[in-house]
C-alpha cells in the first residue's frame, strides 16, 4: 500500500479545513439572510406612574423650528407623545438635564420648581431625563414628590421631556456630566449653558437673568 505524500497530506488538511469554516459562516436559512437585529421596542409605561411623576403637558409647538434643537424630536414624560423642543419658540427656555441616578440632580429638581413657580410664564421651564431608563425617571419623580409632601415643600410638576440618547446636550455642545442646565432664546437658539448644580433659586434666577435677560 503506497502512502500519501507529506505535501499532499497538509494539502488535503488544509482543503478540509477551509470547507469547515465556510460551512460555519454560512447563513442558515431566510431567518438570519439580509437581516439586521430588530431594535427592542420600549418598556409599556403606566399610565398611573406617568400620573404619580407629576409631569406636566409639554408646551405647544410652533409652526417653525429654529436653531441647534430644531431636528431633534424626544417624547413628553406626562404621555410618552413625540416632542420637538426646537419647535417651542416664542419665549425665553431653561432645560434641565438630569438622569434618576444623579445624585446632585435630586437636590436640584426642586429648586427649578420654585424658579417656575416664581418666573411665572416669563420663562418655560423644563426638565429633560437624559437616559434610555424612562420608568426609572417617572419612578424617582413620585419618590421625589412624597418627599416633597412629607417637608410640605411644592411638589414637582414641571414639563418633562425623555431623551435617551442625550441628544439635547450633544447639541448645546455640553460636557458629558449632569446635570446639565441649557438657556435657550426665543427664537430657538442656545445663549449658554451650566455644567454645575445650582446652589438656591436665587443662583437660578441670577443665570437666568444674566443669559437671556429675563429677571424674575
Amino acid at each position: 500500500m503506497s502512502r500519501i505524500p507529506v505535501f499532499w497530506k497538509w494539502a488535503l488538511t488544509a482543503v478540509i479545513v477551509a470547507v469547515a469554516a465556510a460551512a460555519a459562516l454560512w447563513p442558515r436559512g431566510d431567518s438570519d439572510s439580509g437581516r439586521t437585529q430588530a431594535t427592542p421596542e420600549p418598556a409599556r409605561i403606566e399610565p398611573t406612574l406617568r400620573q404619580e411623576s407629576g409631569a406636566a403637558d409639554c408646551p405647544p409647538e410652533s409652526a417653525s423650528a429654529a436653531g441647534p434643537l430644531a431636528d431633534i424630536v424626544t417624547s413628553c414624560l406626562a404621555d410618552g407623545a413625540p416632542v420637538a423642543p426646537g419647535r417651542m419658540t416664542g419665549a425665553p427656555m431653561v432645560l434641565n438635564l438630569w438622569a434618576y441616578w444623579c445624585e446632585p440632580c435630586r437636590t436640584e429638581l426642586p429648586l427649578f420648581q420654585e424658579y417656575a413657580d416664581r418666573a411665572g410664564p416669563a420663562v418655560r421651564v423644563l426638565t429633560v431625563h437624559s437616559d434610555p431608563d424612562e420608568a426609572k425617571a417617572l419612578s424617582l419623580l413620585a419618590a421625589l414628590n412624597a418627599d416633597l409632601r412629607a417637608q410640605q415643600r411644592p411638589e414637582l410638576r414641571l414639563p418633562g421631556l425623555q431623551d435617551p440618547e442625550a441628544r439635547i446636550r450633544a447639541a448645546a455642545n455640553a460636557p458629558n456630566a449632569l446635570p446639565i442646565t441649557v438657556l435657550v432664546r426665543p427664537d430657538g437658539s442656545i445663549a449658554d449653558y451650566v455644567a454645575r448644580p445650582f446652589r438656591d433659586v436665587t443662583d437660578i434666577a441670577d443665570t437666568v437673568a444674566g443669559a437671556l435677560g429675563v429677571a424674575a
